[in-house]
This record gives C-alpha cells, structure tokens and sequence, in this order.
C-alpha cells in the first residue's frame, strides 16, 4: 500500500498536477494539505474520476486537509482532539480497510507555523503539537497500522535544512519545536524517510523566493510518522523533489511511503 502527503498549496491551481502525479505515482492513500477551499468548493469528481474516495475538511482562504483513498473510507474524523474552539481545518483523521481483512489508520494533519515567535502564533503551534502527542499516543494504544503524514511545520534535525544558523531563531527549527517533534518520535513512531537514509538535502519545501529552488535551498518539513506496526511493514519510501519543477508548482514536494500491507 503505497501511502503520500502533499501540501499543494491550494488544490484548485494545482488539480492538473495532482492528477498528473497520481497517474505517476499510483498512491493507494493520500494526504493534502493546504486545499485552502471550503468542502463545497473541493474538485471531487476529476479526483473521483481517476478513482479515488474523498474526505474533506476544509475553510475558505486558508488551511485546509484532505483525506483520497483508492478504497472507500470505513471512518472520517475531522478535527484534532483537545482545543473546541480552535476552527482551524487542519487535521482529518480516516480509516481504510485493506483486502486481507485489516485496516490503516490515517491522520493527515497540516501543523501550525509557528512565525512570528514573538506572537500568540507560537504557543499555539506548541499546544497543537501537544495536542497531537496526546491523540498519538491514544493511537498508538490500539496497536495497529497507523500512520501521521503532512506538513509538520517541523525541522527536526540540521541535516534537513542546509544553513542551520540561519534558522535558529525560527519557529520550525527553535530547541522546544525540536524537542516537541522528537518526543513525539519518541512515544514509538518511525519517520518514513529517515528509516532509509540520514543523508542531508533530503528536502520536501523550497520557497518561492530568492531562487530557493535553483539553489536547492530547500527544507525537510514535510514527514510520515508509523507506528510499530506500520514501520515494521515498510518497504520503501520516497521525496518526489522533480515536481516542484513543474509549471507554477506547490512550494512543497510529495513524499510517500509503501507499506506492505494488502493494497487496493
């Protein structure tokens, strides 16, 4: 079962290359982040067309996840446990049934930025993290195929931005932003990408401006999260980092993971 997250930064300027990338990559189950469009303005029935279920939860202008599943969804939860009032549309739980009689669990989760840290921005990106400890660690208890994917908003390591220095006062990078992620790791999650390499410039965002790209000037931010029985099924995984080459691209890249359990 191949598993992806995307944050394409709006799905309705980027629906060509969504549907081009899941002709490319065939995922059985993708993550969406940043949809940026109110569930009645979602373009289901091209994503349907080529074959997919569809999950939304999403706001006008901003945020927004999306759940697509080759195989119909069993659950849909939207929202992150913890916060009532907090209305932000970032966070679509599912569950999708395999062949063989299992089930994964999906959390696509879009993490909050954090920027500027001198602002009520940070704290709440801090208490969104531990909010998502705490329904991790929930999850974790059921003891099956669950995986966390999305823009974590996250670097968790130097190796995933190339000047360190220049991020060290930035809310994706500070000491508690750290910490937070690796305690998260550290409650039995294994992230996809790293499982394969701890090579540097492994990256999944590169931003608009001062030629990031062309200097691959990237950041690692986008991550797969498996719980033990997840992870002890992994395959493969990968960046899909020539996307963001395309015409009028997302900042970000698809990420995957194969897990080997029954696929659709």
């Amino acid at each position: 079962m191949r598993i992806a997250t995307w944050n394409v930064n709006s799905v309705k300027q980027r629906l060509d290359h969504l549907l081009s990338w899941l002709q490319e990559r065939q995922p059985d189950i993708v993550c969406l982040q940043e949809t940026k469009c109110v569930d009645e303005a979602f373009p289901r029935e091209p994503i349907e067309a080529a074959g997919y279920n569809v999950a939304v939860h999403g706001q006008k202008t901003f945020n927004g996840v999306a759940l697509l599943s080759r195989r119909p969804f069993d659950e849909v939860t939207p929202g992150l446990p913890g916060e009532p009032e907090d209305d932000h549309a970032r966070f679509l739980e599912g569950v999708v049934s395999t062949e063989g009689g299992g089930a994964v669990r999906i959390a696509c989760l879009y993490l909050p930025n954090g920027n500027p840290v001198g602002t009520e921005k940070y704290p709440y990106k801090l208490r969104w993290m531990d909010r998502l400890a705490a329904y991790a660690a929930d999850r974790l208890a059921l003891e099956e195929p669950f995986v966390m994917a999305g823009d974590y908003n996250v670097l968790p390591a130097a190796r995933d931005v190339p000047n360190p220095d220049a991020w060290s006062s930035d809310a994706l990078f500070l000491p508690q932003t750290r910490d937070k992620f690796a305690g998260l790791t550290a409650l039995g999650f294994t992230d996809a990408i790293r499982a394969g390499s701890d090579a540097a410039g492994l990256y999944t965002f590169w931003d608009y401006q001062a030629g990031c790209w062309q200097k691959n000037m990237g950041l690692r931010i986008d991550h797969l999260l498996l719980s033990p029985q997840a992870a002890d099924r992994l395959a493969a995984a990968g960046i899909d980092k020539h996307v963001r080459g395309w015409d009028k691209p997302s900042d970000h890249v698809p990420v995957w993971c194969d897990l080997a359990l029954e696929a659709a």
